[in-house]
């Protein structure tokens, strides 16, 4: 559904860049004017494009000397290279939305909502969970106290129906957690009575 998707707007884009700028050739500009302004909002944009790009290569580098992830800076990166791409393409609708690529203020939060519902999910899915941490760390599935419902006694180390050792519930059925276990009685005894005891024997 999401590549339907993707090519209905590759396709749409075009078509819409192509009839604004024949509404802006024949209403507000002339032909030479509307070549003109699409070839200066290309020029600008590109050397847009390339002062932050060498900005984010910059980030890259100061994250990358301190150990840390340039996550965010990559996809900086991507969008970047996307904005490029369109400022390249002729017309006044790509050139929009090249510029909203390349500008910071707006470039920031289509980075985060990129991040958060596109390269989050993804990452999680191939990992089976440890890119957000919803994975178990401890503890084993306990088939016997688990519930359908979810609702069944917790063990000692592990979330509620997972690990750990029997319930209270377990022990009050049985009356005792292990029938293996025989109680002994021991009383502790001196050397000394040790030795009269041997005597006497």
């Amino acid at each position: 559904m999401r590549v339907r998707y993707l090519l209905v707007a590759l396709l749409a884009i075009p078509l819409a860049d192509a009839a604004f700028l024949l509404w802006v050739a024949t209403n507000l500009l002339t032909a030479v004017q509307t070549v003109a302004l699409v070839v200066l909002t290309g020029l600008l944009g590109m050397l847009l494009v390339r002062a932050e790009g060498r900005h984010t290569l910059r980030a890259v580098q100061r994250k990358l000397a301190t150990g840390e992830v340039p996550t965010g800076e990559v996809l900086d990166g991507g969008l970047l290279i996307a904005a490029g791409a369109f400022l390249l393409t002729p017309g006044l609708v790509t050139d929009v939305i090249g510029f909203l690529l390349a500008l910071p203020p707006t470039r920031y939060p289509i980075r985060e909502l990129l991040r958060r519902y596109v390269v989050v999910p993804y990452v999680d899915a191939q990992m089976d969970g440890f890119a957000t941490g919803a994975v178990w760390t401890s503890g084993f599935p306990n088939p016997d106290a688990a519930g359908g419902d979810g609702t069944a006694g917790s063990g000692a180390s592990g979330p509620a129906g997972f690990g750990g050792g029997p319930t209270s519930a377990d022990r009050d059925a049985t009356g005792s957690a292990d029938d293996s276990v025989v109680d002994v009685d021991f009383e502790e005894v001196d050397d000394e009575d040790a030795e009269n005891n041997d005597r006497e024997r």
